[in-house]
């Protein structure tokens, strides 16, 4: 049986791409929520996902060589480790926050299923997405995306046919440039 091949993403100019190319396969993002609660061991993750040791072992060596988790022994004889958050692996707390806020919101009619709150009071808090030069909250109206200043030509020019779109000019644009090579 082939396994599947994976396309690389972590040389795409876009950020949501190099993203996913760390922390896309789900069990990946599952072993970081673990870790954010504070599970480290392998037998923790396995009991608490149910996953297969040959793919969480996959996983967590992953996570590890991505920058996400570090690998810390903690016995010797028999060799154990445990896997602890690393800056970039709790950077991604946001994304996770935002995850379980939205999931929550959209798939538990009957109510939040887990919740971020508030540590000292233990009022749950809302999430949401805001400005932190303004404190305004970001929205669709007042808000959209655009090349930065690192982006590059098919950055621009992905960003220019969908300024184009939205005018509803994009007969010029339609030829998309080819990738690779043509026959």
């Amino acid at each position: 049986m082939k396994t599947k091949k994976h396309t690389n993403l972590g040389s795409m100019p876009c950020p949501v791409a190099r993203s996913l190319d760390r922390v896309g396969e789900w069990w990946s993002i599952l072993i970081l929520r673990d870790a954010m609660t504070g599970l480290t061991r392998f037998d923790e993750f396995a009991k608490s996902l149910g996953i297969a040791p040959n793919i969480l072992t996959r996983r967590l060596n992953d996570l590890v060589e991505a920058g996400m988790l570090e690998k810390r022994q903690y016995s010797e004889k028999p060799p154990r480790y445990e896997y602890h958050l690393t800056e970039l692996g709790w950077s991604f707390r946001t994304v996770m926050q935002a995850f379980v806020d939205w999931g929550n919101r959209h798939f538990f009619p009957e109510g939040r299923m887990v919740q971020l709150v508030e540590r000292a009071t233990g009022r749950p808090v809302r999430v949401g997405l805001m400005d932190l030069d303004t404190g305004r909250p970001l929205n669709a109206e007042e808000y959209t995306m655009a090349p930065g200043p690192a982006a590059d030509a098919s950055v621009k020019q992905r960003f220019a046919y969908l300024a184009a779109k939205h005018e509803g000019g994009t007969e010029q644009l339609q030829a998309k440039p080819k990738r690779g090579k043509s026959k």
